[in-house]
């Protein structure tokens, strides 16, 4: 639900600021609602300055204010919070109703959490959002400090500051997405007149890994350079929470320091799954190992039917390997299933061959060395289509598993804490928010929190937005609504908002449109690309709201380039007429969005490639 709508300038809107000012700068902060019973509010203020003196706590600032509904409600909103007869902050955390303080009293929270501590936040886990949540958290002048700690792969690959994205994710698969382009690009130069090589172009897997590991490193030295100009304390070490606004932090010489703050921030994010099955952790690789290898990979195969097991694949493929995909059932699991089953059949047209079975077993024929990958048997099952079991064995240099991620936080004390968490380890958030629905002075950000959408810039929108919410006083927060991504298969795929049968299954079938069509980038029709008849996009939308769209979907070349700009239209509600009576630009891929007019139906999904 969007929060209450008051007018800029207004009363009503001064009131906001001033509590929302008072919250993040008192220690305690009690507001009531005036068209509910004082009683609650009176007796919170009471017990409160009663339990403050009788417990000789020096040095404590404490406001209590009553006011309109409206203004209630708005605060409430952006602490995710119900209730709006009272509300009770203590150190900048929402403790919630009376109630609500009254088990966090019991359980002795309420005279710790007023006691002085070094640090007004901590935070556990140096990647994007943890990075972006301690950087605004110091500029709202604040006291903070960050832990970051990287266990060890299985084979013994480990990086440094800046999380998965920055060292084993968006950025080094970027990168080789790109050198896998270029190899392309230098093959079609042909037929753009250059002369290339008549005995063909090869790549040197160490130059290029070489290249990005140097990059990665100078985004390392970058981030303790920023940290430090910023006043924030980084500890290269391991975080636990050992007790309340306790963190503990073991380096790799097994020292322990610790620490106390009035908030926690875990933004620990998520590491790689390996199958329980013989031979998977000794023999195979995950992506946090595949972007530092010192040995061109090989004869890949890519088991699982994630973006970054089709991903890796590209690439891989695209550098001159030979790929294979093992998947158990549908490709991409969560995106849109049209686009999916098109991703694939473009991607064996590269040359990637898919094999629907599950593994069981991995077996070294020839182990790998510095110089070399080895060469691996690979044992599965499959099922055929009339049901019956099929076996399946192959061999490779290299099995790369990517069949999900997973949460650590099991390991870091949290759960000794009484913070709420899923069965598969992610914090569970207050109504959708950041903010542990048990534990109310740990918040969690990204890939770990419940709910959350698993991409780099919403942690750190989310780390930056939470930080100016409990430090300065403003009262944004994060919607975790279409949201844009992009998956870089070797002909990208962008989207935003609903995938078809999400927009069928909430809205009905017969209250969606959705206006498709095939095209042609110009740049592709001079070399005769394989790409050109995969390249399609569409548009879903919603009959009974004129149109409205909630589903934008792309498969081009630059798709994320495309759904970026794209992803302000549908957060402001455009409709199909919007992008009508939108310019395009010509010659571009992009302007294929102001011409759609074919609507997608049963039985008539043929379409005719067009282009410039």
């Amino acid at each position: 639900m969007p929060p209450p709508y008051i007018s800029p300038g207004t009363q009503y809107a001064k009131e906001v600021t001033k509590v929302a000012e008072d919250i993040s700068k008192k220690d305690v902060v009690i507001i009531g609602c005036e068209s509910h019973s004082s009683s609650a509010f009176q007796a919170l203020s009471s017990y409160v300055d009663s339990y403050i003196r009788d417990n000789n706590v020096a040095d404590i600032t404490t406001k209590y204010s009553i006011v309109p509904e409206i203004v209630m409600k708005r605060i409430a909103h952006a602490y995710q919070r119900e209730s709006y007869e009272v509300l009770i902050f203590v150190k900048g955390n929402c403790i919630g109703s009376d109630g609500d303080f009254k088990k966090f009293n019991d359980s002795g929270l309420f005279l710790k959490a007023l006691e002085p501590k070094e640090y007004d936040i901590i935070v556990i886990g140096g990647g994007s959002g943890g990075l972006a949540a301690s950087k605004e958290a110091a500029a709202c002048g604040k006291k903070v400090a960050v832990l970051d700690f990287v266990k060890p792969s299985p084979i013994g690959t480990t990086w440094g500051l800046g999380g998965t994205c920055v060292n084993v994710g968006c950025i080094p698969k970027k990168l080789m997405h790109q050198s896998a382009l270029l190899g392309h690009s230098i093959n079609d130069a042909r037929r753009f007149g250059w002369s290339v090589p008549k005995d063909g172009i090869s790549l040197d897997w160490i130059k290029m890994k070489d290249a990005i590991q140097d990059h990665i490193a100078g985004l390392n030295w970058n981030y303790k350079v920023q940290l430090r100009e910023k006043n924030v304390k980084y500890i290269n070490g391991y975080g636990e929470v050992t007790g309340p606004f306790e963190v503990t932090a073991t380096d790799k010489k097994k020292k322990k320091t610790v620490l106390r703050a009035d908030k926690i921030l875990v933004s620990v994010g998520l590491r790689p799954k390996y199958p329980d099955i013989e031979g998977a952790k000794e023999y195979g690789i995950t992506s946090d190992d595949l972007f530092s290898l010192p040995y061109n990979p090989g004869k890949t195969l890519c088991i699982g039917a994630s973006y970054v097991s089709l991903e890796c694949a590209g690439f891989i493929k695209g550098i001159g390997n030979e790929v294979d995909v093992m998947v158990r059932s549908i490709l991409l699991r969560g995106f849109d299933q049209d686009m999916a089953e098109r991703i694939r059949k473009q991607m064996i047209d590269e040359g990637v061959k898919f094999i629907s079975a599950v593994p069981t077993k991995v077996e070294e024929i020839k182990p790998r060395d510095d110089d070399f990958p080895g060469l691996y048997k690979v044992y599965g099952v499959g099922v055929k289509e009339d049901g019956s079991k099929e076996e399946f064995v192959g061999e490779y240099n290299t099995v790369l598993f990517a069949i999900g991620r997973e949460a650590k936080t099991f390991d870091i004390g949290i759960k000794n804490q009484n913070v709420l968490m899923s069965d598969n380890g992610k914090i569970v958030g207050l109504n959708g928010g950041e903010q542990s629905v048990t534990m109310p002075y740990i918040y969690a950000i990204g890939d770990v929190l419940q709910g959350c959408p698993e991409l780099t810039p919403v942690a750190i929108h989310a780390g930056r937005c939470l930080m100016r919410k409990l430090f300065n006083g403003t009262l944004e927060t994060t919607d975790y609504n279409k949201i844009p991504t992009t998956v870089f298969t070797p002909l990208e795929y962008g989207c935003c908002g609903l995938a078809e049968e999400d927009a069928i299954k909430k809205y009905g079938k017969d209250n969606i449109n959705v206006y498709h069509n095939v095209f042609t980038p110009l740049e592709y029709t001079v070399p005769e690309k394989r790409e050109i008849k995969h390249c399609y996009l569409k548009l879903i939308c919603l009959k009974n709201e004129h149109d409205r769209v909630v589903g934008f979907h792309i498969l081009s070349p630059n798709a994320g380039e495309i759904t970026q700009g794209f992803a302000i239209a549908l957060k402001l509600n455009g409709r199909k007429e919007d992008f009508d009576n939108l310019i395009g630009i010509h010659p571009t891929v992009a302007e294929s969005f102001t011409t759609l007019t074919i609507l997608k139906k049963e039985g008539s999904d043929e379409l005719k490639q067009s282009g410039c």
